[in-house]
Parts: structure tokens; C-alpha cells; sequence
């Protein structure tokens, strides 16, 4: 049976940037961090989200997670 290990995390903060003009469509903005802990926890990382959002200018809409994972042939 093959065996799955992750190998990265990346945290993606997904911010409102209000309204384009021309299209009336909803615009967003993305700050992303790299070499998040794997073993970190939705909970964990949730609250470090909101903590970074106090820092900045525009409201939060979403959070993501996106892990990398490395599959191989198990024993």
C-alpha cells in the first residue's frame, strides 16, 4: 500500500480589496507564507490568520491551507 508524507504547508490569507469600477465585480488580494509547520493545526493557524489580519489595511474573506504531500510505495 502506498504511504503519504506530507512535506510543506502554505498559509494563504485572502483579503477584500473592494469593488472594480468598470466590471462591478469583487477584487481580492492574497498575502501567502511559506514554510508553515506541517504539524500545525487548523485551530493554530486560523488564529495566527487573525492575528496578521489586524495588521493590515483590508478585511480578511478567507483563509487557506495548501499542503504538499510526497507518495510512496509502503513496506
Amino acid at each position: 500500500m502506498a504511504e503519504q508524507q506530507m512535506v510543506s504547508s502554505r498559509l494563504r490569507l485572502i483579503l477584500d480589496d473592494g469593488i472594480d469600477e468598470m466590471s462591478g465585480k469583487q477584487l481580492f488580494k492574497t498575502k501567502g507564507f511559506n514554510n508553515v509547520k506541517t504539524q500545525a493545526t487548523a485551530d493554530q493557524l486560523y488564529a495566527i490568520a487573525t492575528s496578521v489580519v489586524g495588521l493590515q489595511q483590508r478585511p480578511l474573506v478567507d483563509v487557506e491551507r495548501n499542503d504538499s504531500s510526497e507518495i510512496t510505495a509502503g513496506a
